[in-house]
C-alpha cells in the first residue's frame, strides 16, 4: 500500500531552510523573529491583564490624550471592529473611558483613565524586559547596528506598501 511520496532520510534530517524560504532567507528569518517576539510580548502582557495590541492602543492614548475613536482606528491601522472590541475590554477593566465629543456629538472621544497610570508603568517595564530578553548577548554596537538595519528594512517596505503606517 502506497501512502504518499517517499522522502529520502537525508532530506528530512537537514538544517536547510524550508522550501518556501529558499527564495527569501531574510524574509523567513524576519517572520520567525516577529512571531517569537509577538509570543513573548503576549506572555508578558497577559501578566498585566492585556491582550496583544491593547498596549499599543493605551500607549497612543497616554501619549496623545483624548482622541476621537475614528482617529484611533486610523492611527492603529486596525479594523474598526477590532478597535471597538479592544476598547470594550479596556473599558470593562477601567483603563479607558469613551464619551461623546463635545464638538461633534456624533463622534466618540476615547481617553485613558487615571486608573490606567499604574498600567502605564507596568507596560513600560514589560517592554523593557522584552527588549532585554530579545537583545541578550548583543553588545551596544550590535544593538545600534541592528536598529539601523531594521530601520532601513522598514523604509524599504514602506516604499512598497500603500498606506504605510507612520513610524512609531
Amino acid at each position: 500500500m502506497n501512502t504518499g511520496p517517499v522522502v529520502p532520510a537525508e532530506a528530512v534530517c537537514t538544517d536547510a531552510l524550508p522550501g518556501a524560504a529558499l527564495g527569501g532567507p531574510v524574509g523567513h528569518a524576519v517572520t520567525r523573529v516577529a512571531r517569537l517576539h509577538r509570543i513573548a510580548a503576549g506572555k508578558l502582557l497577559r501578566g498585566l491583564g492585556l491582550y496583544p495590541g491593547q498596549e499599543l492602543l493605551m500607549t497612543h492614548l497616554w501619549d496623545s490624550g483624548p482622541v476621537r475613536q475614528a482617529e484611533l482606528i486610523k492611527a492603529l491601522d486596525l479594523d474598526p471592529s477590532t478597535v471597538t472590541k479592544m476598547l470594550q475590554r479596556l473599558e470593562q477593566t477601567g483603563h479607558v473611558r469613551r464619551r461623546p465629543d463635545p464638538d461633534d456629538r456624533r463622534a466618540v472621544l476615547v481617553e485613558a483613565t487615571d486608573e490606567s497610570c499604574a498600567l502605564h508603568a507596568a507596560v513600560r517595564d514589560a517592554w523593557g524586559s522584552l527588549e532585554g530578553h530579545t537583545l541578550a548577548g548583543l553588545d551596544s554596537a550590535e544593538r545600534t547596528e541592528l536598529t539601523r538595519l531594521l530601520a532601513k528594512v522598514e523604509g524599504n517596505l514602506c516604499r512598497e506598501t500603500e498606506g504605510c503606517p507612520e513610524r512609531g
